[in-house]
C-alpha cells in the first residue's frame, strides 16, 4: 500500500514542481518539505532556542492535558482521535498518555503524507505508551480522514497542532476548515493549534535561525527535487530570505535567485533571473478573536482555550455545529 502510494505521489509531486515554477510568483508547494532528510531538519528546527512554537505547545500539553480531556469529556462522549501531520506525536503524548489514564477506549489515527514518519510512529509508539491502539494512515489529509470515518463509526476528535494552520493564507485557512468540517459530524471535535500575534522580532527569528537549519530545511527541498526529479538546481545560488508583516500576520519564506540562471526539470527550463524569489512557505499568525472568527466561518463553535503562560500559543477547541 504505502509503495503504490509513494509511486502515485512521485507523479504528483513533478505535476506540483512545475506547476509552481510555471507560476508568475515561482513557487514550490511546502507538504513537500517533509521527506526523510526534511522530517529530521524539522525536528532540529523545533529544538531551536529561537523556535518558541514548540515549547509554548509542549507547555501547554504537558500541563493542561487532564483539562483538554475533560473537556474532550464534557463536549463529547465515545471517541476516536485523528492526528492530521502528527509529525513524532512528542507532544500529543501528553494528551494522549492522560486519556489511557482516565481509562478512555480509543483508537488513535495519525495521519501524515510521509510514509517515514507513520513507520516510525507505528513501530515507536505502542512502547511508550502501552496499551495505545493505533493505526497509522499514510497520505494526505481528506484522503485520509475519509479512511479513518471508514474504520470507525465513533464520533472524532481531530488534532491540529503545531500551528499546522498556519502553513496556509487566511482564505485558503477557512476554505480548509470548511472543507475539514464536511469530513466531521455534529459533536465531533476539533482541537487546532494557533500563533498568536506578538513582538514581529521573536516571529522573524523563529523563521531564520542562528544555526541555519531553517535555510538547510528549505534548501532540502530543492535537493529532494534534484534526487527525485532529475533536476539540476544549484543550492549554493539560493538563499533563504523570510519576512513578517506584523499588520497581516504573514510569516512568509523565499528562496532568493542570487545570480541569472536556468533549471532543467523534465525536459523543462525554468529560468530565474537575479533576486528573483521563490516562494516556499507561510506561517500565518492570528489573534484569538480572528480564530474565533475563522471557527464561526468554518462551522464550528469555539467551546475552550488553552494557552502557554507567556500567551504567545493557543489550542483552541470547536466543536462542529
Amino acid at each position: 500500500m504505502i509503495s503504490v502510494y509513494n509511486k502515485t505521489t512521485t507523479g504528483t509531486f513533478s505535476h506540483d514542481v512545475i506547476k509552481g515554477l510555471s507560476a508568475p510568483q515561482k513557487y514550490l508547494d511546502s507538504k513537500y518539505f517533509y521527506d526523510a532528510a526534511g522530517d529530521v531538519l524539522f525536528q532540529q528546527i523545533m529544538q531551536c532556542h529561537e523556535y518558541y512554537l514548540t515549547n509554548c505547545e509542549m507547555e501547554i500539553l504537558a500541563t493542561q492535558s487532564a483539562a483538554i480531556a475533560a473537556a474532550f469529556d464534557k463536549f463529547a462522549g465515545e471517541y476516536d482521535v485523528v492526528e492530521l501531520g502528527a509529525g513524532d506525536a512528542t507532544k500529543s503524548q501528553h494528551l494522549l498518555k492522560q486519556l489511557l489514564d482516565n481509562g478512555k477506549d480509543y483508537t488513535y489515527f495519525p495521519i501524515d503524507i510521509s510514509s517515514n514518519v507513520i513507520r516510525q510512529l507505528e513501530n515507536n509508539l505502542p512502547g511508550i505508551l502501552p496499551g495505545l491502539q493505533l493505526k497509522g494512515l499514510n497520505g494526505e489529509y481528506f484522503e485520509m480522514l475519509q479512511q479513518a470515518n471508514d474504520y470507525t463509526s465513533k464520533n472524532k476528535i481531530l488534532l491540529f497542532m503545531g500551528s499546522n494552520i498556519g502553513n496556509f493564507t487566511v482564505t485558503a485557512a477557512r476554505n480548509f476548515c470548511q472543507q475539514l468540517r464536511s469530513y466531521m459530524q455534529p459533536g465531533d471535535l476539533l482541537l487546532a493549534g494557533f500563533d498568536l500575534k506578538k513582538h514581529p522580532q521573536v516571529i522573524l527569528s523563529a523563521y531564520n535561525d542562528s544555526a541555519g537549519i531553517t535555510r538547510a530545511f528549505n534548501l532540502n527541498l530543492l535537493k529532494r527535487i534534484n534526487r527525485e526529479l532529475h533536476a539540476d538546481f544549484k543550492l549554493s545560488a539560493f538563499e533563504h530570505f523570510p519576512v513578517y508583516d506584523p499588520a497581516t500576520g504573514a510569516c512568509k519564506s523565499y528562496l532568493v535567485s542570487l545570480e541569472n540562471q536556468v533549471v532543467h526539470i523534465d525536459g523543462k527550463a525554468f529560468t530565474f533571473r537575479e533576486h528573483e524569489t521563490l516562494y516556499m512557505e507561510i506561517s500565518q499568525k492570528y489573534t484569538l478573536e480572528e480564530t474565533e472568527q475563522l471557527a464561526a466561518q468554518s462551522g464550528f463553535k469555539p467551546v475552550a482555550c488553552f494557552m502557554d503562560s507567556k500567551k504567545w500559543f493557543a489550542d483552541c477547541l470547536w466543536k462542529c455545529i
